[in-house]
């Protein structure tokens, strides 16, 4: 018996940190790590201890003869990585922990969001004995894309929550949800009360496809379709038109894919899941009953995982169609796949492309179209989206890399609905350095520098998205906080870091003069137990409050 990783993995790698052999891979030092879609365990390492599935904070760890069967890929997934990258005999060094001296006393740190790379932050701070983390969120909840961006049907993957409890309700964090930084407190008084402070404040903007017609009524960013059906406060009153039979979402990586997903599967599963329950309404009386999903480039270079391409083949109800004529490969993608150095994710995403363009359509089925080599030249219709225009698109070598270049050759859909889904982007912080080509914050290893100068802003530090742009997974900013955190603590050490001029209870009268209506970690527990005990009422994993209002109602004990 061996153990295997499956679909629902976050790449978090606590799971690597518990293994007794070695045989979970790629590490965060080594280079796949930067890329890979999840992580993978050695059949013929793996011992059968079963520590990392204690470990695993999604449930994404099973025993090879308990697979279910629309499991039982990920054995041939698990051990087709180490074909291509055998394990050799060294341990690989795992990052240490620098320990604060005593004598300096308490470090005192602002946190600045609260989804993943902030609960990673505070997660590595509250390791040290002396840290004291405020960590501040504009909204009453926590844990950001994990609330609002994790896909519903995705519930396993929102179980890394239940790690980030540990640091948002430690003993020595402080939150302040409903606490918005550049509003209520100032960047200047956070830092005349900290140390330092980190800003983990995501990628919420979208980059937009800048053709005629995209302002459209019916045209949408996928983000905003995404924060809709998670019920984000910003987003709940949203509406989409779901009234036309096909709808086109343009890009193909697993948001794309999400989205595809939740417009064509069956309402009752979702109703099972913690979608808000206005958007399970709306998608019992959508009308669509066609998806098509546009990529720009080929199915070899397609940004989708393979766990959510393998996804798509198990929705009951749901025909996977891609066009044979789009697998016809130009000779540079043939060259990726017959190169025997090929990452063997690569070679799988064409072998399960190839699969779907045997599917034929099923009489009363809803279908998800993949189409590849195109890209959107026009939006039109007469006061809302009813066509959209794409252009074929060929690849080729610019400067050693395939770009998509227009052919001329283009065709209409008829549409009632435009999904963009072309990459999340990072929006300017008041105060703080912003690199407005790549969307981030400026920084050296998290170090937030001045671009002008280069240098270091001192006590200013930033972690996730916002650093290193939209890229990786949930538990690829485990590592990024890390190293964030670290650089933190050593300057810290070396006393190159302000002392506050301000203690703990006088952040704590500002923010209650500025905001008397703030969320503490006792008020989320309030939201979180009210929420589960209505889902449980009604059959499913979470019901959520949708509103500002609902949400402080919720978080206050009386309610």
């Amino acid at each position: 018996m061996a153990y295997v990783i499956t679909q629902a993995c976050c790449n978090d790698v606590s799971c690597v940190e518990v293994c007794p052999v070695n045989c979970i891979h790629p590490t965060p030092d080594e280079a796949p790590f930067a890329t890979t879609e999840m992580l993978y365990i050695d059949p013929d390492t793996c011992i059968d201890c079963g520590a990392c599935v204690d470990e695993c904070p999604v449930d994404a760890i099973f025993a090879d003869n308990e697979l279910e069967p629309d499991q039982e890929p990920y054995l041939a997934i698990n051990a087709s990585y180490f074909e291509r990258h055998p394990i050799g005999p060294d341990w690989p060094e795992l990052r240490s922990r620098t320990k604060i001296p005593a004598e300096l006393g308490e470090l005192r740190v602002a946190i600045v969001g609260s989804g993943p790379s902030a609960c990673y932050a505070a997660q590595e701070l509250v390791g040290h004995s002396c840290a004291r983390v405020d960590v501040f969120d504009r909204l009453p909840t926590p844990y950001g894309l994990v609330r609002a961006g994790v896909a519903p049907d995705h519930q396993s993957t929102k179980g890394v929550g239940d790690v980030f409890r540990s640091a948002i309700g430690h003993k020595n964090t402080q939150c302040w949800f409903n606490v918005e930084v550049g509003t209520h407190i100032t960047h200047e008084e956070l830092l005349a009360h900290h140390h330092a402070v980190i800003y983990a404040v995501g990628a919420s903007g979208d980059r937009r496809l800048g053709v005629d017609g995209e302002d459209l009524p019916g045209s949408h960013a996928a983000t905003e379709f995404v924060a809709w059906y998670n019920g984000h406060p910003d987003y709940a009153d949203h509406r989409f038109d779901l009234s036309g039979e096909r709808a086109v979402v343009i890009g193909n990586g697993n948001v794309a894919l999400d989205v595809a997903r939740a417009l064509v599967m069956d309402p009752d599963e979702l109703d099972r899941t913690d979608i808000a329950a206005h958007a399970v309404e709306a998608l019992r009386n959508s009308n669509i009953q066609e998806v098509v999903v546009v990529g720009r480039r080929g199915p070899v270079q397609a940004a989708y995982t393979n766990p959510e391409l393998l996804a798509l083949g198990r929705l009951d109800g749901v025909d996977v169609l891609v066009d044979p004529a789009d697998l016809e490969l130009d000779a540079a993608s043939r060259a990726v796949l017959d190169d025997p150095e090929v990452e063997p994710r690569i070679t799988l995403k064409m072998t399960q492309a190839t699969g779907y363009a045997q599917n034929t359509p099923t009489p009363g089925n809803k279908r998800i179209v993949l189409r590849y080599l195109a890209s959107p030249v026009e939006i039109s219709g007469d006061g809302k989206v009813e066509s959209i225009t794409l252009e074929r698109n060929e690849l080729v070598e610019i400067d050693g890399r395939l770009e998509a270049r227009p052919t001329g050759e283009t065709e209409t859909l008829t549409a009632g609905l435009v999904l963009r889904s072309i990459g999340y982007r990072g929006n300017p912080v008041a105060g703080i350095p912003f690199d407005e080509r790549r969307g981030v914050i400026p920084n050296d290893a998290g170090r937030v520098v001045d671009p002008e100068t280069g240098d270091p802003v001192r006590g200013v530090y930033t972690a996730g998205w916002i650093k290193r742009g939209p890229s990786g997974v949930i538990g690829t900013n485990k590592q990024c906080s890390g190293a964030t955190v670290d650089g933190l603590v050593d300057d810290f050490i070396a006393g190159r870091l302000a002392e506050p001029i301000a203690d703990r209870e006088k952040l704590a009268t500002l923010v209650a003069e500025r905001r008397p209506d703030y969320v503490d970690y006792k008020g989320w527990q309030a939201i979180d137990k009210k929420e589960r005990a209505n889902g449980a009422a009604a059959g499913r994993a979470r019901l959520k409050f949708v509103s500002i209002e609902e949400l402080l109602a919720a978080s206050r004990p009386e309610s």
